[in-house]
């Protein structure tokens, strides 16, 4: 059974360690070791990923298989938001899932944990960004009821690539 649990500040090195591999599993293959690398420096450094984990408009949630973390889920509200920084919308991040729990619902327990915030939250608007090149997010995400309505350029170190923003109505 697959547990949903609030991450706190001690729980740094899961929410870093978890990030930087499940970004390396997605998106290695398809780009630049430098890049990649610079990337994973910046985001998830230790520094990072603390500011996050203590920025109250950020909320971070882990997916537990037993005792293991396989994945986690980061929403931001107000202005931790990346992009638009309305108070009536909620961005989910990252929904981040280990490949080895790929098919097993873990992800869409995690959406699903994003729904109840917004819901809670009665924000009207959830919104993200997923790299154009990555069919399997898109597909879920669309699966799930998101609608494309802008792109914007994503930095990945020195690669600048280009994201499509999606929303849905929170219902």
């Amino acid at each position: 059974m697959i547990d949903i649990k609030v991450a706190s500040i001690d729980d740094l090195l899961i929410i870093q360690k978890i990030g930087r591999e499940t970004f390396l599993e997605t998106f290695e293959s398809e780009n630049e070791s430098d890049n990649i690398h610079e990337y994973l420096e910046e985001r998830f450094s230790e520094t990072q990923v603390h500011n996050e984990l203590k920025n109250l408009e950020s909320i971070f949630y882990i997916a537990w298989d037993q005792e293991d973390p396989i994945g986690y889920l980061k929403l931001n509200i107000g202005a931790a938001q990346t992009e638009f920084k309305m108070d009536d919308h909620i961005e989910i991040e990252r929904i981040y899932v280990y490949a080895s729990h790929h098919g097993k619902q873990v992800g869409q327990l995690l959406f699903f944990k994003a729904l109840e915030i917004a819901k809670n939250l009665r924000v009207p608007t959830i919104w993200l960004g997923v790299w154009e090149e990555n069919a399997r997010a898109i597909n879920f995400y669309k699966k799930n009821g998101f609608e494309e309505f802008d792109k914007h350029i994503f930095k990945l170190g020195k690669d600048e690539q280009t994201d499509i923003l999606m929303k849905r109505a929170v219902v």
